[in-house]
């Protein structure tokens, strides 16, 4: 495909697109939360949420949208390569990513590679800052991503097409059609999107004097989404969601020297909700079917290759009752049954059966607690007992007080326990006491969020060189994590005119208790700020990131850093008012040209250009 095979000179990347909640998709009779226990049981904490119409405005991978709008920090190996996340100075596998409700976490790392996501395969994508294991399981240490369908009703056929080019030849095509009766609600979506990736190193050249550049770059996304309810009565509701994935990627070159190689990789992931209303009694029933696997070729044109694959079946009961108007409890059961095997683990698999129990109770008007506790049971390691415990006093309109108080694990992978060599069936889970503050401001358009925190987190799972010399994993590290973060929101507009402005900033110590050290690729700052301003049909917006200062070393040699970078971005966009939407945009990617890199020897493009069209009929 070429750019000459797109129609018009296409689109814009907007971060906090104006005017959103004009979006007509939000204009539907009645809404279906796909995962309800995030706004029920999780208001004594903050949650950062991006709509439709954001999601479809940015850049198609989900790493740019978080990357430029949170706090959360990200580690790539390269413009579409691996991306991993810390949150709150914790680990990439300490922040879970939450798919309607179901943990998506690999069971064979542990974590999620945010560049094989497109961020407009879903509704709405939000960020909870803080634990939530008591909910959603291993990894909520840190936080989580949920990544929600929210199917609607109403009688409704709609289509969304958006298709962009940029450059590096970089391609991106997503569809997204939508059918809704009083009854019935379908929502079916493909997207693609894939690169060249051969762009220029800002200031390196090899001993001739010419230009380096990203070699073996090319990258290959392609999603299925079909998600399915149907309302059998005013009580009783059926729901079924089902995203399908392929990444087919190659691995960017450190030195020219090195021998090509490619990452191929996928998933299944099939869900089947019932939801019943009895009473004052709310059953909800899941039961999910996800798999994951990979291919790694070490030489590009060899047909070897190592392997690994995980399937899981998770079963789960969400029962709530309300005891009284004000008083809620929950009940939740689930069971998950895994079995992975590849080239280096082996084949083995794992039960987990978990019990919970969520209460929320309004005690006044303005005071409201939150209560929670959760056991899992299983063979391979031993789980402690979770709790959560919450509170939101609202002092006027002008001012919250959150506070929380939680206990998060995060659970040894298969390549954890059973690598060939170097697994440890013996490892102790990952163990955290955490506690947060958080302080609400609202005036008249303006919104200020100022949370502080404190992590206590032992057993940190560590791979380190053993006394046969292989590497494998040990409970060894003792960290604590604090700092503060925070979120600044102002809208407002007069006539015609609209303007949106959002920052965030995050402060983060997280340090090894006995040396003191801060630990490797944890930054102790980073800033975001956004600035969008709209009038009539034109909207133009401006974002900023700074990333600080990270080792790349336990012991915080000052010669071993990734130094700190700034990049901004800046787009333009104007809707033809043709059909339901019809806009066209521009935007310029690294607008000043900066040489940086967060990961060292993966530098990161410079000046890039990207063209959309986007069509909503």
């Amino acid at each position: 495909m070429t750019a000459k095979k797109y129609i018009l000179l296409l689109v814009l990347f907007v971060s906090q697109l104006i005017l959103a909640q004009h979006d007509s998709i939000n204009r539907l009779q009645e809404v279906l939360v796909s995962d309800r226990n995030l706004q029920q049981f999780s208001e004594s904490q903050t949650i950062l949420q991006f709509n439709d119409s954001t999601l479809t405005q940015n850049e198609a991978l989900l790493t740019d949208l978080l990357n430029f709008n949170s706090t959360l920090y990200f580690k790539e190996y390269g413009r579409g390569m691996l991306s991993t996340v810390a949150f709150r100075g914790t680990t990439a596998s300490q922040t879970a990513v939450i798919w309607n409700g179901i943990n998506i976490n690999s069971q064979m790392n542990g974590s999620t590679d945010f560049n094989t996501i497109s961020g407009a395969d879903f509704n709405s994508v939000s960020v909870k800052a803080g634990g939530g294991s008591v909910i959603y399981g291993s990894g909520a240490i840190g936080g989580s991503v949920h990544l929600n369908t929210d199917l609607a009703f109403g009688n409704r056929f709609e289509n969304q097409l958006k298709i962009d080019y940029g450059s590096f030849n970089t391609q991106g095509i997503h569809y997204k059609t939508n059918y809704t009766t009083q009854k019935w609600s379908t929502q079916v979506g493909f997207s693609r999107n894939s690169s060249t990736n051969d762009y220029d190193y800002i200031g390196r050249y090899n001993w001739k004097g010419e230009p380096l550049w990203n070699q073996n770059g090319e990258y290959e996304i392609i999603g299925f989404n079909a998600n399915l309810a149907y309302q059998l009565n005013e009580t009783n509701l059926l729901q079924f969601y089902s995203q399908t994935s392929n990444t087919d990627r190659n691995t960017s070159l450190v030195s020219p020297t090195e021998t090509k190689s490619k990452y191929v990789n996928g998933f299944n992931r099939n869900l089947v909700s019932y939801t019943g209303n009895f009473n004052g009694l709310t059953t909800n029933l899941k039961m999910a079917y996800i798999t994951e696997d990979y291919h790694y070729f070490p030489e590009i044109e060899s047909p070897n290759y190592t392997y690994g694959k995980t399937t899981s079946w998770i079963s789960k009961a969400d029962l709530g009752y309300h005891i009284t108007k004000n008083f809620n409890l929950n009940g939740i059961v689930d069971y998950t049954k895994t079995k992975g095997y590849g080239s280096g683990f082996g084949d083995h698999s794992r039960d987990i059966t978990s019990v919970a129990l969520l209460t929320k109770q309004q005690i006044t008007d303005r005071w409201q607690t939150e209560y929670g506790i959760r056991k899992e049971f299983t063979t391979n390691y031993k789980s402690p007992v979770l709790f959560s415990v919450g509170s939101t006093v609202g002092f006027g309109n002008f001012y919250h007080l959150k506070i929380n108080l939680s206990r998060n694990f995060r659970i040894p992978t298969f390549n954890d326990l059973y690598w060939e060599e170097g697994g440890n069936p013996d490892l102790k889970p990952e163990n955290s006491y955490q506690a947060e503050i958080g302080n609400v401001f609202s005036f008249k358009k303006i919104s200020l969020t100022q949370t502080f925190y404190y992590y206590k987190i032992d057993d940190l799972l560590r791979w380190v060189p053993a006394n046969n010399g292989i590497w494998a994993p040990q409970n060894t590290d003792k960290v604590n994590s604090y700092g503060t973060e925070t979120l600044l929101n102002w809208n407002t507009h007069f006539g015609e005119n609209h303007i949106s402005c959002n920052a965030t900033y995050a402060y983060t110590v997280s340090e090894n208790r006995e040396t003191k050290k801060q630990l490797f690729f944890v930054p102790y700052h980073k800033t975001t700020a956004s600035i969008a301003y709209g009038y009539k049909k034109a909207a133009i917006t401006y974002q900023f990131l700074y990333n600080g200062m990270v080792f790349t070393q336990s012991d915080n040699d000052p010669s071993k850093i990734v130094p700190a970078y700034t990049v901004s971005n800046i787009g333009i966009d104007y809707d033809l008012k043709f059909l339901n939407t019809f806009k066209i945009g521009f935007q310029v990617l690294n607008l000043w040209n900066s040489a940086y890199e967060s990961l060292e020897n993966r530098p990161m493009p410079g000046r890039n250009y990207n063209l959309y069209l986007n069509l909503k009929f």
